[in-house]
């Protein structure tokens, strides 16, 4: 694993100008209380929506809240595993169902179980074809149907490529192929490369698409290879896309570190929510040390109505959401959600245990207590997920894992 490590930017002032400082007194053993620790490293993958971790960091947030933190810039999502289960960093931006795979045993060096008490992003990813299928697919995956099986029986497989087959990517991806009456196990071939390989497999013809986050997208339509089908809040609005998670040990050691991380994280999403600081808000994601990329890649999709590569225009809900009302909540429905694909798909053997699951993973206790140290109402908004499917019944999640017609369940 390799990783390049920030400090932030030099001479900001401990709190930014125009932002209420959250528990500012804590290193003092305020009202918050002092963090037991000060200097963390928190990793993040160079995507767009690292935003608020890279913002909290450079825009003093966490300076804010007592804390001195480093972002360290890793290479995958299996080196972000890495780095948090062996230490080398103390909270890490992750893949929504990277935590929940953790628990279950199938992420790979689960030797340290995980905790999620914050949601770091939603929405904000996207699915993108082959340049080649402009014109003939656009958001239906049923426009595919008739070429997958044909290439299918040809033994030419159409190649589709994700991030990590736990991952929210690859949920996106299965979930849209199937709902085109294509089986992702069966139909077509689903392979897991980095999201820079993937620009390159798609402009090289070997790749017929891809789900990822932002920029890649934004990279392969500027590249020419590819065109934007659909962005994720079209399966599901508002959905959870990145978290911030802690290993379980070091939360329940460092409750008040964690709660200030949380704090930072708050007021650091709020900032990059704020359309009047996206220039700013790019130019320091494009810079080398973060994405390493033209300020205007980023810029280009951080604000609704961009261009999809085909005429069409994004929605509103297309960009990352950083902040909104009760936005960083990790609720119960949304894991149950995830585990019921973990299911469906063979990702998890047998049936999961999804209460017991929920539970250990999900630590909505730390973000309450975050909120109410912030002066923040911690009172649950009425937020409903509304997954783009009928029938999700977070009372009887196994039903509604066995009720889909694609599936690969296994004993």
């Amino acid at each position: 694993m390799t990783f390049v490590s920030s400090n932030g930017v030099s001479g900001v002032p401990l709190t930014p100008p125009g932002v209420p400082a959250m528990c500012s007194s804590m290193a003092a053993g305020g009202r918050c209380g002092a963090p037991e620790v000060t200097d963390l490293r928190l990793g993040f993958l160079p995507l767009t929506d690292a935003a608020p971790l890279l913002v909290a960091v450079a825009k003093g947030f966490f300076a804010a809240e007592g804390l001195n933190a480093q972002s360290v810039k890793v290479s995958s999502w299996t080196a972000s595993r890495d780095a948090l289960q062996d230490g080398t960093v103390h909270a890490a931006q992750m893949l929504y169902g990277m935590p929940i795979a953790s628990r279950l045993g199938i992420l790979g060096h689960d030797s340290a179980p995980l905790v999620v008490p914050w949601v770091l992003s939603r929405s904000g990813q996207a699915i993108t074809l082959a340049k080649r299928h402009a014109g003939t697919v656009t958001s239906d995956a049923r426009a595919l149907y008739r070429l997958a099986g044909e290439r299918r029986d040809a033994g030419r497989p159409l190649v589709f490529a994700q991030t990590l087959p736990p991952g929210t990517h690859a949920m996106w991806l299965r979930y849209w192929l199937a709902e085109g009456g294509i089986d992702p196990d069966r139909d077509v071939a689903l392979i897991t490369i980095p999201p820079p390989m993937m620009v390159k497999n798609l402009a090289g013809g070997r790749l017929d698409g891809f789900c990822a986050g932002e920029p890649w997208n934004a990279v392969a339509q500027q590249a020419g290879a590819g065109f934007t089908a659909l962005t994720s809040d079209t399966l599901w609005p508002e959905h959870p896309e990145k978290v911030c998670a802690f290993r379980e040990d070091f939360a329940d050691r460092n409750p008040r570190s964690v709660k200030a991380v949380l704090r930072g994280l708050l007021a650091a999403g709020r900032w990059c929510a704020d359309p009047a600081n996206a220039a700013e808000l790019a130019a320091l994601l494009a810079a080398p040390e973060h994405l390493n990329c033209p300020v205007e890649t980023v810029r280009s999709r951080l604000l609704p109505g961009f261009d999809l590569g085909d005429g069409r225009l994004a929605g509103e809900g297309a960009v990352p959401q950083f902040s909104g009302p009760d936005s960083h909540r990790p609720r119960p429905d949304e894991c149950l959600w995830f585990l019921t694909q973990f299911r469906r798909w063979g990702i998890a053997a047998g049936v999961p245990d999804y209460a017991g699951i929920t539970a250990s993973v999900l630590r909505p206790d730390l973000h309450r207590e975050a909120l109410e140290e912030a002066g923040v109402d911690p009172t649950e908004s009425p937020l409903i997920s509304r997954l783009a499917a009928p029938g999700f019944n977070s009372a009887d999640p196994e039903a509604y894992a066995q009720s889909f017609a694609i599936k690969s369940l296994r004993s």
